[in-house]
């Protein structure tokens, strides 16, 4: 964990040495912390019992003032005219004691971090964003954890491959074995066996644990010296009684490819309102994205209001977590979309984009 405060120079801390850093909560008190994608530090530091009162995102920041590259050595570069190393980005950091040059690396993320955020909220202000900026902070602060997935093994990629409720139970068992090994190994999973390894053994079927190791596309670090492991968790697949749904229920929308057959109503409203949308972003000078998500749009296009009216669109937004500057800026755009997908007839044999 790296900290840095003006008059008190970089502090690094490791929580697995120091299990209570609570005290890092007492010292800065009601202070503005200062992140470079906030999203990705609050959940691991509220794990160790730290919660911001407020923050400011030099990610965030840079997004809305239009900057194309966003990410933290850039940023510096572009601020500060100061170039980061990042030669250990990749490592290992779960290895103990930490190399010194390490350590440095880890220091450089922070030490120039305030620095950049007071040039950022001076760009800011003069972009007539700041206020932009506050609800957006506030909104990542505020914003609640994912809950668990129910099935986290279905995050395995290329899992649309297999079928056959026996394979994905297969699958299933091999996903949660590489699992219950990289905790107790403390290595993230994908490095002990890939995503497109586990794929490839089921996919394949090996009828043998010695077919199993003879599969060229079963790679990894761990995958021939941990064969057994592998070997015992597609054994348990094919023998489970507990055999996984082929299909989930899902409260996610269809692909837009498939609207104009499924729903063309949805189709011609999104296919009005995105143009608005992306060219208002374009006069913010801002991505798309940032102005609203395109989940967000499509969500709203999919179930619209019973009257495409302003005021009925900005409740529609907010439902789905848009913040109110996102609202004030795209609801007008998108209520007068709708309201001309309404009048327009729709096109013979348009394909969805």
């Amino acid at each position: 964990m790296q900290l840095f405060r003006r008059g008190g120079g970089v502090v690094l801390v490791d929580p697995i040495a120091v299990p209570d850093v609570t005290v890092v909560q007492r010292a800065l008190g009601d202070e503005e912390w200062v992140f470079h994608a906030a999203s990705q530090d609050l959940p691991s530091l509220r794990e160790l019992g730290l919660e911001p009162t407020s923050i400011f995102d030099t990610e965030l920041a840079s997004r809305l003032l239009g900057r194309e590259r966003v990410g933290l050595g850039a940023v510096v570069e572009a601020t500060l005219g100061i170039e980061l190393a990042k030669a250990h980005s990749a490592a290992d950091w779960s290895q103990r004691p930490l190399p010194q040059d390490w350590l440095e690396y880890a220091a450089l993320d922070v030490l120039h971090l305030v620095d950049v955020r007071d040039r950022l909220a001076a760009d800011l202000v003069a972009a007539g964003k700041d206020g932009f900026a506050r609800e957006e902070f506030a909104a990542t602060l505020a914003r609640e954890p994912k809950p668990p997935r129910t099935d986290p093994w279905r995050r395995l990629s290329g899992l649309h491959k297999v079928r056959g409720r026996v394979n994905l139970a297969v699958a299933r068992e091999l996903w949660l074995a590489r699992e219950e090994y990289a905790r107790a190994e403390d290595v993230s999973p994908g490095r002990l066996v890939p995503d497109r390894a586990l794929l490839a053994a089921v996919l394949a079927a090996p009828r043998t644990k010695q077919a199993l190791a003879g599969l060229k596309e079963f790679t990894g670090r761990a995958s021939r010296t941990q064969i057994d492991r592998w070997w015992d968790a597609i054994v348990a697949g094919r023998e489970s009684q507990d055999l996984p749904a082929e299909r989930v229920p899902s409260d996610a929308l269809p692909p837009h490819r498939a609207w104009a057959d499924r729903n063309p109503e949805a189709d011609a409203r999104l296919r009005q309102a995105r143009p608005d949308v992306e060219a208002r972003a374009a006069e913010l000078s801002m991505p798309t994205e940032n102005l609203l998500t395109p989940e967000s749009l499509r969500r709203v296009a999919w179930q619209p209001p019973v009257e495409p009216t302003v005021d009925a669109v900005a409740d529609a937004l907010r439902a789905q977590g848009a913040r109110e500057w996102q609202i004030a800026q795209t609801a007008p755009l998108i209520a007068a979309a709708f309201v001309r997908a309404a009048q327009t007839p729709p096109e013979d044999g348009a394909e969805a984009s």
